[in-house]
């Protein structure tokens, strides 16, 4: 059986830019089960720490550790934009491509790009280039393009901004039942409703470190923080 690559420890990371500090430092640790949502006002480090997690944010100082080697990590996650990036093939294609990348069985292959278009329910556009989709429809095909790999962790930096509810609705949908099939999500969010319905833990950035963590019925139910507590008024928090 192939181990995970959870947990995630995070030791001493900060990242700084032209004298700024954007993030940092951070120590943090996550497990290998469930949903973590980062919440923070706007610059607070949220995608700065996704991205340093993911390990595409170059670290100034600190470490970024799996349980396995770091190469074999990164194969074994996967990350998703806010805006969902759509290669110019058709909405079938750009599910094959992952998968092709691997070197998969043509029917193995086959029968997970059939799979994945029913449960995003684009079957009916198989064919159609990705690029002229909706929004809500690029961004459920996204989320299935780096799910149908089977990634041990998916990061995901606001997957629902500017989208109406049916398509919040039909994203969550698609991230539970991953939930279920036992993948590690870690996400982004600025709708507190969405933080609330799916978190099992939660993260609070501000000023680029992390003010306040914890389980999600702690968390949403007895902040420890006067910052928490005023973000979660919808106070301007300075």
């Amino acid at each position: 059986m192939v181990s995970s690559i959870l947990p995630l420890t995070l030791t001493d990371v900060a990242v700084r830019r032209r004298g700024k500090t954007l993030l940092g430092p951070v120590d943090l640790s996550l497990e290998a089960t469930g949903l973590t949502i980062i919440i923070g006002p706007n610059g607070s480090g949220k995608t700065t720490l996704l991205r340093a997690m993911h390990g595409v944010e170059r670290l100034s100082t600190g470490a970024v550790r799996w349980s396995v080697p770091d190469e074999q990590a990164q194969h074994r996650q996967a990350y998703v934009f806010q805006t969902p990036i759509m290669l110019r093939r058709s909405v079938a294609d750009n599910l094959r491509y992952p998968l092709q990348l691997l070197r998969l069985p043509r029917a193995e292959i086959g029968a997970r790009v059939a799979d994945w278009l029913a449960r995003i329910g684009l079957e009916e556009r198989a064919s159609l280039q990705a690029t002229r989709l909706s929004g809500g429809e690029k961004q459920r095909l996204a989320i299935a393009r780096a799910l149908i790999r089977r990634p041990d962790v998916l990061f995901l930096d606001e997957p629902c901004a500017n989208l109406d509810g049916a398509s919040t609705r039909a994203i969550e949908a698609l991230l539970q039942a991953a939930l279920d099939e036992k993948t590690r999500i870690i996400m982004t969010t600025h709708d507190l409703g969405q933080a609330r319905r799916l978190a099992s833990d939660a993260i609070f950035m501000l000023h680029g470190v992390v003010h306040e963590a914890g389980s999600a019925a702690r968390f949403f139910g007895a902040p420890c923080t006067e910052e928490l507590e005023a973000f979660f008024r919808g106070d301007i928090i300075a």
